[in-house]
């Protein structure tokens, strides 16, 4: 019996149609005839195309139900997101295309099912999913369903840039930036008003100064790190790095004019080490008049101030007025040598100073940083306590170098130390300082670059937009000083 004589059974039961016993005979020749079964088999496709239908309907309605997880984008980011739609276990449906999303800098990517692009906006955004059902007529069958991409906005946005106050007192620039020759060298420094300050309108709490003398072929770098708690803390930087040129101004380096330089060409042909260590001590004690010196700069200033303007001195957690002036500080000479350069460095504080050679292979950190085991570890020029300290003894605070030649000489704030090395382990590896210099030179996702010509002119400027980089927590004030 086929399937169809079958089914017309079970159709007159269905119709509870009873066959007596003397008319099944008849029954059986009436549906095995050709017309009854061309009408039954045309019964089942019509059965079969209805339940296809239905099928198909009900699976739309469960790719409407499901849930399609599209990730976060952030505007200017580079995005990438595959969709899983599990269209691969609902066999009616059929993906068409994705629309609404050209609009917002994306774009479907139909090989391998995904969007990607570089979203231009940020906000809650609508866009189609495109499908129909198998084996129909796409025009008549379409079927789109709406999903939302969230793309957050750009972070650089969210910041303010309010201008500091120039009718303040001991107002400076909120940027400054420079580059030009420095003895037979060059140097491009440039110090920025980290976002935070910039959201608030406070000032720049970071400074340098610079100068070469040509009388004798030293040159004096110097960078500090205004402590932003502390409310003239911007004028404790400036007063630093200037001071410490002042020193040297007024005067004589180590001893006589000639006898230092005496000693030093007797060591590189003696090599001996007793007359290092006496030239070391020579040179240490001046660096140490220096930072005495600063100090005390400061600490008069402070001092004379607070006696003109008491109201600007009005924290109670400050015990003097020297407190409001807290910075830290680093500094660095250097002279070229028959036999090549010597270098003397100074630091207080977390603001790190090294020196990389002339192949660029090893890079030497010239001073040891300040840091805690938590924040708040640094120490300040501004603290009488560091000039005789037990636990880091002054002497510890200064380097003497010679080299035959260097590449760059860098000294910087944290505020570019913690987003580049994020850890002070890092700065004793040449790799990262490799990683660093590749950075200035466009290694970056910005594409800005630094162009290390003497003859550029627009180096300073270069730095200066390449100090502008993005770093999620990293908002504080940068300085970079590159001799090079």
């Amino acid at each position: 019996m086929s399937v169809i004589e079958i089914y017309l059974k079970k159709l007159f039961e269905t119709k509870e149609i009873t066959i007596p016993p003397n008319r099944q005979s008849l029954f059986e020749e009436f549906i095995s005839t050709d017309s009854c079964k061309t009408l039954g088999g045309a019964i089942l496709d019509i059965q079969k195309e209805i339940m296809k239908d239905w099928q198909a309907i009900n699976e739309i309605e469960e790719f409407f139900d499901q849930n399609i997880n599209i990730p976060n984008a952030t505007q200017h980011k580079p995005y990438e997101a595959k969709i899983n739609t599990g269209l691969n276990e609902i066999g009616n449906v059929e993906f068409i295309d994705i629309t609404g999303i050209d609009e917002l800098g994306l774009t479907f990517n139909q090989e391998e099912f995904k969007i990607e692009g570089s979203p231009t906006h940020s906000g809650d955004f609508k866009f189609n999913f495109l499908f129909k059902i198998k084996d129909k007529e796409q025009a008549t069958f379409d079927h789109k369903k709406e999903m939302t991409v969230i793309i957050n906005p750009d972070p650089k946005t969210l910041w303010k840039d309010i201008p500091s106050n120039k009718d303040a007192d001991f107002w400076k620039k909120d940027d400054d930036f420079f580059s030009g020759p420095l003895g037979n060298r060059n140097i491009v420094v440039s110090s920025k008003r980290g976002r935070s300050h910039k959201n608030v309108g406070s000032f720049r709490e970071d400074d340098y100064n610079f100068k070469y003398f040509e009388q004798n072929g030293w040159s004096v770098v110097a960078v500090a790190d205004g402590a932003g708690s502390y409310s003239l803390s911007r004028l404790g930087s400036k007063l630093a790095c200037s001071s410490v040129i002042e020193y040297f101004e007024n005067e004589q380096f180590f001893g006589s004019d000639n006898v230092f330089d005496e000693q030093l060409s007797e060591f590189d042909k003696t090599k001996d080490e007793t007359l290092l260590r006496n030239i070391e001590v020579s040179a240490f004690k001046d660096l140490y008049l220096a930072a005495k010196f600063t100090h005390e700069q400061i600490k008069k200033h402070a001092l004379e101030t607070s006696i003109k303007r008491p109201e600007l001195f009005d924290n109670p957690k400050a015990k003097t007025p020297l407190d409001y002036y807290h910075s830290t500080l680093i500094f660095t000479l250097f002279k070229k040598y028959h036999f090549g350069y010597v270098v003397l460095s100074f630091g207080v504080g977390d603001c790190p100073i090294a020196l990389m050679d002339k192949k660029e292979n090893s890079t030497t950190l010239l001073n040891w940083l300040d840091v805690g085991e938590f924040g708040g570890g640094t120490r300040f020029i501004t603290q009488p306590d560091i000039f005789h300290s037990k636990d880091h003894p002054m002497a510890s605070r200064f380097k003497f170098t010679i080299c035959t030649d260097f590449s760059y000489l860098f000294l910087m704030t944290d505020g570019i130390y913690d987003p580049k090395f994020v850890v002070e382990a890092n700065l004793e590896k040449n790799e990262k300082w490799s990683e660093f210099l590749a950075d200035l030179k466009g290694k970056n996702e910005d594409g800005i670059a630094v162009d290390f010509d003497k003859s550029n002119s627009e180096i300073a400027l270069q730095l200066s937009e390449w100090m502008d980089f993005w770093s999620p927590g990293n908002h504080d004030d940068r300085t970079l000083a590159i001799v090079f």
